[in-house]
């Protein structure tokens, strides 16, 4: 902004390097330039300020897409002065001479214009395609077609002004469309949400089946081991009790052979003791009996002697002494 410094009668303008300045007396351009310093009478005197530094544009666009949704453009723009002069001749940038600023708002009727352009662009742009290609699409296509549109623009040329460059930093639904394009989204995400749950819930079955059968499947190999483990109990001692039966059938075999062969002995004994009996006349088998039951005897109570029982013991007695050499004759023979 220029700065304007009073004294009596004359007045002192100094302007910086990026501001244009035109000074007019009586509607003729007396000085133009950038960053001029002077001095001039305020009687008759007009000055107008254009700016030359780069200006930057912010703007929202709402229009419509082919299938009618509201949809909302957001950028800015940069734009400059190409032609100060062209631009002084269709703009107004008088200045107040006595404070230095600016009389209207010229750069308001410059923003007014290049968003006016600017928006045409983009409503053409969405007009002509439904609202999910805009969206799936982006802001690329769209900024392209801006900036070609606005760069080859006639108008822009006409009022001495030049884009240096444009860019979109969204193109956004209304808030009740963007819930209702959401939602087929959002719908689906929460499918694959339940149906991720659901996977989980199987796992876990499936896990929890698994675990199920191999505890199963251990009581049943248990179960084996130990019926295995009692018929095994039961084979040794079955084969146990058969090798004791085994052992108590020859030890009875060998006990009753042992028997037996005492008894053959005793047999063999007694037959040769009859044996020898056998051959002893009966006298002295007598005389035996008689001594083996006399040993026997304790006490004799009472004796009877018959006369037939006298004389067979004579008998017998006189046998014996005579022996073989024949019988004993009495003297009276």
């Amino acid at each position: 902004m220029a700065q304007v410094t009073r004294y009596p009668m004359v007045r002192h303008l100094r302007a910086d390097a990026t501001s244009y300045i035109q000074f007019f007396r009586k509607g003729r351009l007396l000085r133009s330039g950038r960053g001029l310093a002077f001095w001039f009478g305020p009687d008759g005197a007009s000055i107008s300020e254009i700016p030359m530094d780069d200006r930057e544009l912010p703007f929202l666009i709402k229009g419509q897409s082919a299938d009618f949704q509201d949809l909302a453009v957001q950028g800015s723009l940069i734009w400059r002065v190409s032609d100060p002069q062209t631009l002084g001749d269709r703009i107004d940038f008088s200045l107040d001479l006595s404070k230095g600023r600016l009389v209207g708002k010229p750069i308001d009727q410059v923003n007014s214009v290049l968003i006016a352009l600017a928006r045409g662009f983009a409503l053409a742009y969405l007009q002509d395609l439904p609202v999910r290609d805009v969206l799936e699409r982006g802001i690329a296509p769209l900024q392209q077609v801006m900036s070609d549109g606005l760069s080859g623009n006639p108008v822009l040329a006409e009022m001495g002004l030049a884009l240096v460059g444009i860019g979109l930093s969204n193109i956004a639904p209304s808030s009740e469309l963007a819930r209702a394009l959401q939602a087929p989204t959002f719908e689906s995400l929460q499918q694959q949400a339940d149906e991720a749950g659901f996977a989980r819930r199987a796992l876990a079955v499936e896990k929890e089946r698994a675990i199920a059968e191999n505890e199963l499947n251990n009581k049943i190999e248990l179960a084996t081991q130990t019926r295995n483990l009692i018929a095994q109990e039961a084979e040794n001692a079955r084969t146990e009790a058969e090798a004791k039966a085994v052992g108590m059938r020859i030890a009875a075999d060998a006990e009753a052979e042992q028997i037996r062969a005492i008894e053959q002995a005793r047999v063999d004994m007694e037959k040769d003791r009859v044996g020898v009996y056998s051959d002893l006349a009966p006298a002295v088998l007598m005389a035996m009996a008689a001594r083996e039951f006399a040993g026997k005897l304790e006490t004799i109570d009472n004796l009877t002697v018959t006369p037939d029982m006298l004389a067979g013991f004579v008998s017998q007695i006189r046998n014996v002494v005579a022996g073989p050499a024949g019988p004993v004759r009495s003297g009276h023979d």
